[in-house]
């Protein structure tokens, strides 16, 4: 395993980390467990849930994830491993978890709920999952403006009720997740002039399929210090191959949960066959190509890899050991230039 440091933080983090969206759901416990297990067993010290998760998000399932997490985590050294967590955003999909946003009241009780789920006394890395804001998030290209979005500018209060809850030690370090670069830097610029927990980490889809990060975000990351956690490297599974050639099983994501189409498209799959193409002619997996490509990439803290199997873990973790030749990323740049972003 590979290891660096959440920015500006001295907490070690493995570059893979076990994305654990899928217990309680398409995982058992017992499975959830193993999954643990093994990723711990391989070198992999940070583990990443949320309040939300299992995915699709349901009033009955909501918080079943760490629930699974907590139950394992107890008969573990704690100070070994890096645990993190999010708070829901504002929305229809999270209406049965709360209405009340990043209210300063809803930051708490979320952290409570969470630590008591986890059965652990503190979360390492607590992020927002998405912003309250109204902006183009979640498969949508383009920043649409909306003049009459009721949200009102409250970066400073969330940060200042963050920053309580750090005090309180019951979280380490903020983390911010699905955000756009304005959000971004007002997060860091309220920080900077107001002595308030700096975010050290995003964290927003990238893939093969998906580099839209490279724009605008990409250079806020480097320059600013403030690490990607990748989550959907792999695009639901559609970067294995699997659905291309037929071999997905019945419990893969994309039979089970069809209307997860983000990375389904037309142009998407034109895409993905032609990386298939590619890993294919250097004796390559598409999965260990994918995720290497990830991995290398300089704004990257953390790829968050998840599976609902073993063999998946183990191909997914061992993409660590894989180096990508100057070659095979020219070419991985070529498709790029004639299909940019076909699943945004």
């Amino acid at each position: 395993m590979k290891y660096t440091t959440l920015p500006n933080t001295d907490i070690k983090v493995s570059k893979i980390c076990l994305g654990t969206m899928t217990f309680g759901n398409q995982n058992t416990e017992a499975q959830g467990h193993a999954q643990l297990d093994y990723a711990v067993q391989q070198g992999v010290n940070f583990i990443d849930t949320a309040e939300l998760y299992p995915v699709p998000a349901t009033a009955e399932t909501s918080g079943r994830t760490s629930q699974i997490i907590g139950s394992w985590l107890k008969h573990q050294k704690r100070e070994d491993l890096v645990i993190a967590s999010k708070i829901a955003g504002t929305g229809d999909y999270t209406a049965h978890i709360r209405t009340t946003g990043f209210a300063a009241n809803a930051i708490k009780e979320a952290v409570d709920l969470e630590l008591k789920r986890l059965q652990t006394d503190y979360i390492d890395l607590y992020q927002l999952h998405w912003p309250e804001r109204q902006t183009n998030t979640f498969g949508v290209r383009d920043y649409s403006h909306n003049p009459n979005d009721p949200w009102e500018d409250n970066f400073k209060e969330v940060l200042e009720t963050l920053n309580d809850i750090k005090k309180q030690g019951k979280i380490r370090e903020i983390g911010l997740s699905n955000e756009k670069a304005w959000g971004t830097m007002r997060y860091l610029e309220e920080s900077k002039n107001n002595n308030l927990p700096r975010p050290v980490t995003i964290q927003n889809a990238y893939s093969l399929i998906n580099r839209v990060f490279e724009g605008d975000l990409a250079e806020v990351s480097l320059r600013a210090n403030i690490g990607l956690l990748v989550y959907s490297p792999m695009a639901f599974g559609v970067l294995s191959g699997k659905y291309i050639k037929g071999t997905q099983d019945e419990n893969s994501r994309l039979n089970l949960f069809p209307r997860f189409a983000r990375y389904s498209s037309e142009q998407s799959t034109l895409a993905t066959k032609k990386y298939l193409e590619l890993a294919e002619k250097h004796n390559l997996s598409l999965a260990q190509m994918a995720l290497a490509f990830v991995n290398e990439q300089p704004f990257v803290t953390s790829n968050i890899i998840g599976a609902t199997s073993l063999n998946q873990l183990k191909e997914n973790i061992d993409s660590i050991n894989l180096t990508l030749s100057k070659d095979i990323l020219q070419a991985i740049n070529a498709i790029h230039c004639v299909i940019p972003n076909p699943a945004p």
